[in-house]
């Protein structure tokens, strides 16, 4: 079984599903999961975990990402973006740049967000699109999301095309929606690029048709991150005999079952766990009563 994270490029047209399913195809393995659902006209990065590493999938899901949008100003849809249908148009030759750009960058920071009809977010279990598509609308909560930054790349109005850095939540289609409605002309997404997901950069992503040559030619290893590349930036802990068996049973242990003859980090810091070289687990480690208590477990005895 292949263990590790692909930094795949989804293409417009696929779902973060059809992503999953096809790389399945490629790699020949069913545990492989996705860390966050990019719309199905959104292109760009989606981390993709592979076997032991399908237990990051939840962490990576609450990274900070980065996009890249287009703005419309002047058209309301049903989907927020220029995939729906249109509610409503305004002119907006009133507009000035200024007073666009003072409403854009007056978003940075945090703000409640009202989560779209048309979006994967379930509720009582059942998709929000799929509700929207039967003609439904039911209530939601506004939720607190933060933008950590916007830059605006270009300004041709009714388009904006800009950089938004936020956190994990965020709909850039409603960021859209409600610039639009704060102007007095309504707004939607027309494009939309996901550029990074925590270290993952489109940089470094891969299309599902070079993933599968890479396949084919041998050469997959070669964009296959390690799980620990995750928390490269943890202290690391080496096991002797005694800390293998307690760690593989999933048990804490203490400063006596490593093999460094010096260890000291902040109670409560996360430490990566290794036995000859492979890497196990994520521990906290216990200052006071100088004991690793288990966070995430990788290990598996079959590996």
């Amino acid at each position: 079984m292949i263990n590790g994270m692909i930094n795949v490029y989804k293409e417009k047209g696929y779902t973060s599903h059809d992503v999953v399913a096809k790389l399945r195809g490629i790699v020949g393995q069913k545990k492989i999961g996705h860390t966050g659902t990019l719309d199905p006209d959104a292109t760009g990065v989606l981390p993709v975990c592979l076997g032991k590493a399908t237990k990051l999938c939840d962490m990576l899901t609450d990274k900070n990402k980065t996009y890249e949008a287009v703005l419309l100003l002047g058209k309301s849809t049903d989907t927020q973006d220029t995939s729906g249908t249109v509610l409503e148009e305004k002119d907006i030759s009133s507009l000035s740049e200024q007073t666009v750009r003072d409403c854009i960058l007056g978003y940075i920071g945090d703000y409640e967000q009202l989560p779209p009809m048309y979006s994967a977010l379930k509720v009582n279990g059942k998709k929000l699109y799929e509700l929207a598509r039967e003609g439904k609308e039911i209530e939601r909560k506004k939720r607190q999301v933060h933008i950590i930054d916007i830059q605006i790349l270009a300004m041709e109005l009714p388009r904006v095309r800009m950089t938004v850095s936020c956190s994990k939540g965020t709909y850039i289609r409603t960021l859209c929606h409600d610039i639009g409605n704060d102007l007095q002309v309504g707004g939607c997404m027309e494009q939309l690029i996901r550029t990074r997901v925590s270290s993952f950069t489109i940089e470094h992503s891969e299309t599902l048709a070079q993933l599968e040559e890479r396949k084919k030619n041998g050469t997959l290893k070669e964009v296959l991150i390690p799980i620990d590349a995750m928390f490269s930036h943890l202290p690391a802990v080496h096991l002797n005999e005694r800390g293998f068996f307690l760690v593989s049973n999933g048990n804490r242990f203490s400063l006596d079952d490593i093999t460094e003859e010096a260890f000291a980090a902040e109670d409560g810091a996360e430490i990566r766990v290794y036995n000859s070289g492979e890497f196990m687990a994520i521990y906290c480690f216990r200052k006071q009563e100088r004991i690793f208590q288990i966070k995430k477990m990788f290990y598996q005895k079959d590996s």
